[in-house]
Order: C-alpha cells, then structure tokens, then sequence
C-alpha cells in the first residue's frame, strides 16, 4: 500500500491544516518615533533594522522641536504581526526614543510624500507630459526647450501613479523624499 500525499494544510477541512493562517500575513505600517536629536541616533535605529533583516521601504527625518531638540523618524516597514510588535518593542527599548507609535493601528493617518520628476520631451509628449501633470495637480518647478521638473505631492500611490504616466513621455530621473505622516485628529 502506498504512503499518502497529502500536503499540509492542503485542504480547509484537513486534520493536518494546523498552522495558524494569520502567521504569514505581510503587512506594511507606518512606524514613527521621537527621539533626541544628537549624533548616532537615526544609525542605532537603523542598525535595528539591519541586523535582524528587517526591511525599510521608506525612510523619513527632520528636527521637529528646535529648544528641545527632539526630531521624528518616520519609518514605513513590512513584515507579519509578530514581527511589527517586536520591531516596536525593540524601537522603544532605545535610549533616545522618547515616544514609537504604529500609525497603521492607532486610527487614522495623513501620509504624504513629496517627488520631483524630470521629463525630457518635445512636441506631443511635451504637450501630454504638462496635461497629466495638472490632472495630477503637479507643478511645474523648472523648465528648459527639451526638459521639465515637477513637483508633486500625495499619497505613495499617486506618485507611483505619475511615474507610470511619465515613464513613457521621457522620464529621466526620480528623487523621492519618502513617507511624512501624522495622526489624524487630538
């Protein structure tokens, strides 16, 4: 008689689906946190990340409280549950981080990204580059006989958006800022 084949967790009604469905699931959030604004702080926070293979999609930083000299990282990462709640345990376990906060889970956020785009077009492809760029209310921030700089603003989606549009018409070259994010509301 022949061994069964039966893969785990190939059926929803099999004795051998065990494993808990929701350990798989890859998410992405949006991280923030306040730390003190000196030398080596953003390298510990970032060396967190690296040295246990956690990946950044996007990266943000500036000083938000000149007296008390305190800036806000703005972090947007990927990975299941588990692994958030560890990255945020570890982020708070960090001397100069004052405050971490999961904006993903804590309600509603505005997250906003700044990108500036350089187009090289002439003729019909000048004309559509500068159509598209006022539906996706873009501005023009620089402009030559054979090249366009806009500078838009939104939601990473909407970027994305732009770039796939402008690819064709002559996209030259991207520079991103990344993801700057506040809770909504007090």
């Amino acid at each position: 008689m022949s061994a069964l084949k039966i893969k785990k967790g190939s059926s929803s009604k099999s004795a051998y689906n065990l494993r808990d469905p929701n350990l798989d699931v890859i998410e992405s959030h949006t991280l923030t946190c306040l730390v003190d604004n000196e030398a080596g702080v953003l390298a510990r926070v970032i060396g967190l990340f690296a040295g246990r293979g956690y990946n950044i999609e996007s990266l943000t930083v500036a000083e938000v409280d000149h007296e008390g000299h305190l800036s806000r990282i703005t972090i947007v990462t990927t990975g299941t549950p588990a692994v958030i709640e560890q990255i945020k345990a570890q982020l708070g376990r960090i001397v100069p981080v004052h405050e971490v906060h999961d904006l993903t889970v804590e309600g509603q956020s505005v997250e906003r990204e700044l990108a500036l785009f350089k187009v090289e077009g002439t003729g019909d492809k000048r004309v559509e580059a500068l159509r598209l760029a006022d539906i996706f209310r873009a501005n023009v921030v620089d402009s030559t006989l054979d090249s366009f700089v806009f500078e838009i603003t939104g939601t990473t989606e909407k970027i994305d958006a732009f770039a796939d549009l402008m690819r064709p018409l002559g996209l030259i070259e991207v520079a991103r800022t990344g993801v700057a994010a506040l809770s909504r509301g007090i």
